[in-house]
């Protein structure tokens, strides 16, 4: 006698940067009982619309999305809260009747609903002010080199460059005197959901590398730099924060501060949302339950319908 899985369903919408994501879940919540959560770091943020590609205000009405404008620029966001806030709003929309549509590129929020988080310590400010004094003065590559004295497999999934990763790390150490790496782990508890999951995965790389430059003159065009001064103007907000750390505005920002120009602030935000995009696209690789969709095929979308159709027609037994 098989078991049928009773638990309620949910849908995973991923995919990298300018993969089409949004214009594929509206699609979908058109055409079935969906509700959306945005799964995505730079959403979250209040004014951060232009360069975080923000579903505009037309789209939010028709179709809402939550966990959308639900912090400032000034106030950072971890996993575990957005676990918390994912998994609240799930919960409302499931009791509503209808289905959570999960959609965003952010892997490591998906991670941490999935599979849970390891119990660390809550943030030190103390501890990370003094963190980030002594990155001023020796680089956070130098920084790296110390996380990988003190915690070596820590240091070797941290890119160098990762200052907020780093920090973490080497806050956790300071605060628990055990390395990061041996307080991760262990069995996550059973999610609550059974899942449906997406991933929009390009056949050809080239197609949304143009998408990416495409859609970046057309930010530059829409006012990203007015919405970054409107940012710098406000004089409580440093480039270290990590809203101000999302691709874009980390580049915008340092063209404002006179450190290259226009055209170089362009081909450095191009440049690092492909990296970003190439990240996300190693990630959604180690998705293996994932079904995977070309979001440049012709028939995706109706691809897409027919999957979320076969998955709310009920649980396999």
């Amino acid at each position: 006698m098989h078991n049928i899985d009773t638990r309620p369903p949910a849908i995973f919408l991923m995919g990298p940067t300018a993969s089409g994501k949004t214009a594929l879940a509206c699609a979908l919540a058109e055409r079935f009982p969906l509700a959306i959560v945005s799964v995505d770091s730079a959403l979250v943020y209040r004014g951060l619309d232009i360069g975080a590609a923000k579903p505009d205000a037309a789209t939010l009405a028709r179709f809402p999305h939550r966990l959308v404008d639900i912090r400032d620029p000034a106030e950072p966001y971890s996993a575990a809260e957005f676990r918390a806030d994912a998994l609240r709003e799930m919960a409302s929309i499931t009791a509503a009747g209808k289905i959570p549509l999960l959609v965003g590129g952010t892997g490591l929020y998906f991670r941490a609903l999935q599979s849970g988080l390891s119990e660390l310590p809550e943030a030190d400010p103390q501890v990370r002010e003094r963190l980030a004094a002594q990155a001023d003065a020796i680089g956070w590559t130098a920084m790296h080199v110390r996380l990988r004295e003190a915690d070596p497999k820590a240091a070797a999934k941290i890119r160098p460059g990762d200052a907020q990763r780093i920090q973490r790390a080497l806050e956790v150490i300071e605060l628990t005197g055990k390395p990061l790496s041996a307080q991760q782990g262990g069995l996550p508890a059973p999610f609550g959901y059974r899942v449906l999951k997406l991933a929009l995965i390009p056949s050809d790389r080239a197609l949304l590398h143009a998408r990416i430059a495409q859609r970046m003159d057309s930010m530059i065009a829409s006012g990203l730099l007015d919405e970054v001064r409107a940012l710098r103007a406000r004089g409580d907000l440093k480039p270290d924060l990590p809203a101000l750390r999302a691709v874009g505005y980390r580049q915008a920002w340092r063209h404002l501060d006179g450190d290259f120009d226009v055209t170089e602030f362009r081909d450095r935000a191009v440049f690092a949302t492909r990296q970003l995009a190439k990240r996300q696209l190693t990630w959604l690789r180690s998705e293996h339950d994932a079904r995977t969709l070309d979001p440049f095929a012709r028939g995706h979308a109706g691809e897409a319908r027919c999957a979320v159709a076969d998955f709310l027609a009920g649980p396999v037994s």
